[in-house]
């Protein structure tokens, strides 16, 4: 990874959290302990960040509290073959017409460049995906109500009475923190919340997550597999996952990215 990329990347997490140790920039990165240092030290100088002992801090912490979870700035650059190859596969489900929920995130907003030849009613609680389809498409577009989460770049509502149970979709399309047999898991409460509302507006579940997600765990639960349709991944997806989807009436979908994706890669490393 390239010194400006590595250095953008570390000044997102920074925001994100008080503080950001050198060992998550390693595995964010995939790179080593003394080039994340340093970065570290490039940047205490340029006072674009404070260095302290194991890691760095933000010189102008954000005051508002965020959702938990990588920023949508760090996410969109792991695993980004994986993401558009996926995503092209879930716009293949769509025809003109459809009405559908696209869940904000960074694997569901690539779906916006092969929408730019439809004609959907499209549901979404993400600001770029809605800002994207409505300057590069003719989809019609419905925002959902509530407060904008800067760093994961959706919108969500605390309340049940916004327009999320006034819209009725075919398909929900919805990237997740994690899977595994128990279900889809978020690292949210928040998202949660809103997103089991969403759910239960669509006929059919459709997670989009690229395989290194089955790896990931996390404390909640938003919707057991039963709950769910179809899963589009990548190739990289082994035996057992495959083997736990179908046991579950998951209909398994794979993109082919091709050798990039093998799970050793660096982007897969950093997104473990």
């Amino acid at each position: 990874m390239h010194e400006k990329e590595r250095q953008r990347i570390i000044l997102s997490l920074i925001q994100d959290k008080p503080l950001a140790t050198v060992q998550e920039m390693v595995e964010l990165t995939s790179s080593s302990e003394a080039t994340i240092r340093r970065d570290i030290a490039t940047l205490h100088v340029q006072k674009k960040l404070r260095r302290v002992r194991g890691g760095a801090e933000s010189i102008n912490p954000p005051q508002f509290v965020g959702l938990a979870g990588r920023p949508f700035s760090v996410n969109e650059t792991i695993n980004m073959s994986q993401k558009r190859a996926i995503a092209v596969k879930a716009a293949e489900l769509c025809e003109d017409g459809d009405p559908i929920i696209i869940n904000g995130g960074t694997t569901t907003f690539q779906m916006v460049h092969p929408f730019a030849t439809k004609r959907c009613q499209v549901f979404t609680n993400s600001f770029p995906i809605a800002e994207h389809l409505l300057k590069h498409s003719k989809n019609t577009v419905t925002l959902s109500g509530g407060t904008i989460y800067r760093e994961q770049n959706i919108i969500l509502s605390p309340f049940d009475n916004d327009v999320t149970r006034n819209f009725y979709a075919k398909r929900m399309f919805m990237g997740a923190h994690g899977m595994g047999p128990l279900g889809l898991m978020e690292a949210d409460p928040l998202l949660v919340q809103a997103e089991q509302k969403l759910v239960n507006q669509a006929d059919e579940l459709i997670v989009l997550i690229d395989s290194s997600k089955f790896e990931q765990r996390s404390s909640l639960i938003l919707c057991a597999l039963s709950r769910i349709t179809k899963v589009i991944t990548d190739d990289g997806v082994d035996d057992k996952t495959a083997a736990m989807l179908e046991a579950a009436g998951v209909e398994l979908i794979v993109a082919e990215v091709g050798r990039s994706s093998a799970r050793n890669s660096p982007e897969q490393k950093a997104a473990g």
